[in-house]
């Protein structure tokens, strides 16, 4: 930033500190942040779908064969971007949110702004079979977080920022301002106070705003309820819901497994060409798994389930319900497989679009299988279709009320609200009792990153190790006399405790002063006792790279210490009190708390 600018900048912070409050220039700052994040969100739906439509002639001149190489177009573009551009691997949109929330204080790297409306379409518009919602979320909140770093923002209010601008992305994308908060709220397990319950919906109103202003009265899904909830379909809502439940499990299972078949792949160019390949011939087989899949499910909602299915090599048989069924059902199971590989290729996208795309075809399957069963059942298919929808999004990402509230909203079916609750409810129960961690969270619980609606273990999360350890320890070495270890260490320190360190700097044992307390003034002593006569082993061990502030709870209350030494990269570090970890632990609540 030039001087000049600096130091108009500089007076323009004065002003605002003398002029305007702190509640107030939150509010003004959601609204701006809820507009960037809807215009992140336009741009990158727009420049998505113009790939798409350039690429929409070839595919169809081709009779499909396009298709298997479009996904290896797409992905070597991004690959270029990311080895010669980013120049660090992509990471999972929303798990790097909340990780950044957790660990980092809210900040984000000025190229989160960027790198997803690059990558993102990219992928998604030569085929990825990914979403656009999480780059969108990854970019808005990139936006924020440089926002609220220029303008001297505290990371507290730097977190509900960036909430407001997943809000203001979702709000933008579904036109949704309702789901659009409580996503927010369930997935980055903000506190819904009235201090941060106006922001949210100032910025949820914001990106829905820039929505229409840039695209109209443009609906995502064009339905129209024409049944609203019978009572005598609860029992099939019920089984849509643990339908929805299994899979749900499924879909997060395989999302792992295929993730570490890729992980053995140590090029990413091996990744790159494997995934290309795999998802080409998915492709050619189920064309409805090429990008997000929102005509797919417009196309259910409609009823127009061959229009939905595309042109596969099973036309000649589509005439037949139950090859239909069968290829529907496919999609339900391709869909995690195809999301998955294209992740694991190399390529940007998010999940949440994925699971749409899929309950939508399970929801669909259930309402055809039960009105073909011949038992004279009949049941709405495309009421089941967003049913199925939303019980894919309340397993998958753990987010049952988001799941309600969003089908709810993009659709205007608040008459299906019983059926809504039903399904999501079933589906969370039962992927919750089968899975403690989502597709986000999973990997962030393994290292102590992981947010959480507990407040205890919100604050353990948000503690850092090195804000505790204390290194003003005198080390000792195992050879040295009782006398060369009072003289030299002991009568220097302010502590009770000495680490024995060896000559790599690797703790080998502790002396406690009471170990040595009736020798002290035995002089006698001084020159035949050693230190590795004395020492012993620590309660327990800390480890910087391994252990979270949750398991070094744990370790002070099942050992019974007041000090613990830490060990990184093996070798000594220092020690954690109990009593400052204590106290950093209050001070941590206190100001999460107000």
């Amino acid at each position: 930033m030039p001087y000049s600018t600096k130091k108009l900048f500089t007076k323009f912070l004065k002003w605002r500190y003398r002029n305007i409050s702190n509640r107030t220039f939150i509010q003004i700052m959601s609204l701006i942040v809820g507009f960037l994040a809807g215009t992140v969100a336009v741009t990158l739906k727009n420049s998505t779908y113009f790939i798409e439509s350039l690429l929409k002639r070839g595919i169809v001149f081709s009779e499909n064969q396009l298709y298997f190489i479009l996904p290896t177009i797409g992905l070597t573009f991004v690959y270029l971007y990311v080895k010669f551009v980013h120049k660090e691997p992509l990471q999972h949109a929303v798990s790097s949110i909340i990780f950044s929330l957790s660990k980092k204080r809210g900040l984000l790297k000025l190229k989160d702004i960027y790198s997803p409306l690059i990558t993102a379409p990219l992928t998604v518009g030569f085929g990825g079979s990914v979403g656009l919602l999480g780059p969108a979320v990854k970019s808005g909140s990139a936006v924020s977080s440089n926002l609220s770093r220029l303008f001297h923002i505290d990371a507290k209010t730097r977190t509900l920022l960036v909430a407001c601008a997943s809000a203001g992305a979702i709000a933008s994308i579904f036109q949704s301002p309702i789901a659009a908060i409580i996503f927010a709220v369930e997935v980055f397990t903000l506190d819904l106070t009235m201090m941060s319950m106006l922001p949210l919906l100032l910025a949820s109103i914001s990106g829905v705003l820039t929505s229409y202003f840039f695209l109209g009265n443009e609906i995502l899904f064009s339905f129209s309820l024409s049944e609203g909830f019978k009572l005598k379909d609860t029992a099939f809502y019920i089984l849509l819901g643990v339908g929805t439940g299994f899979a749900s499990i499924y879909f997060t299972k395989m999302y792992f497994a295929i993730l570490s078949l890729f992980k053995k792949l140590k090029s990413p160019k091996y990744k790159l060409l494997v995934g290309g390949i795999a998802i080409g011939v998915m492709l050619y087989a189920i064309p409805p798994l090429y990008g997000e899949g929102f005509g797919f499910i417009n196309n259910l909602l409609d009823g127009d389930h061959l229009k939905a299915l595309g042109t596969t090599p099973f036309d000649n048989y589509t005439d037949n319900i139950w090859v239909v069924i069968a290829l529907l059902f496919g999609i339900t199971i391709f869909k995690a497989i195809a999301m998955t590989t294209t992740i694991g290729a190399g390529g940007a996208g998010g999940v949440f679009i994925p699971t749409m795309v899929m309950g939508s075809a399970l929801g669909n399957v259930v309402a055809k299988v039960i009105n073909n069963l011949g038992l004279g059942f009949s049941v709405s298919e495309s009421n089941f279709t967003l049913i199925g929808m939303s019980g894919l999004i309340a397993g998958v990402i753990h987010a049952p009320l988001t799941a309600i509230f969003l089908i709810a909203e993009i659709t205007g079916g608040y008459q299906l609200f019983v059926p809504l609750m039903i399904t999501a409810a079933i589906s969370y129960l039962i992927t919750k009792n089968a899975l403690d961690y989502t597709i986000y969270t999973k990997e962030l619980a393994k290292i102590g990153a992981l947010l959480s609606h507990n407040k205890d273990q919100m604050v353990l999360g948000l503690m850092e190790m090195d804000d505790v350890i204390e290194k003003n320890f005198k080390p000792i070495h195992p050879e040295m006399t009782l006398g060369e270890m009072l003289h030299q260490s002991v009568s220097k320190s302010k502590r009770n405790l000495f680490p024995v360190l060896n000559d790599d700097k690797k703790l080998i044992g502790i002396i406690v002063l009471d170990d040595i307390r009736p020798m002290m003034f035995d002089t006698e002593l001084y020159d035949t006792v050693y230190v590795k006569n004395l020492m012993h082993a620590p309660p327990e061990v800390i480890f910087y790279e391994t252990d979270n502030m949750k398991q070094v709870m744990k370790k002070f209350q099942d050992s019974g210490a007041w000090n613990l030494p830490v060990i990184k990269k093996g070798k000594y570090e220092g020690f954690i009190s109990k009593s400052k970890m204590l106290t950093a632990y209050r001070r941590k609540l206190i100001n999460y708390s107000q």
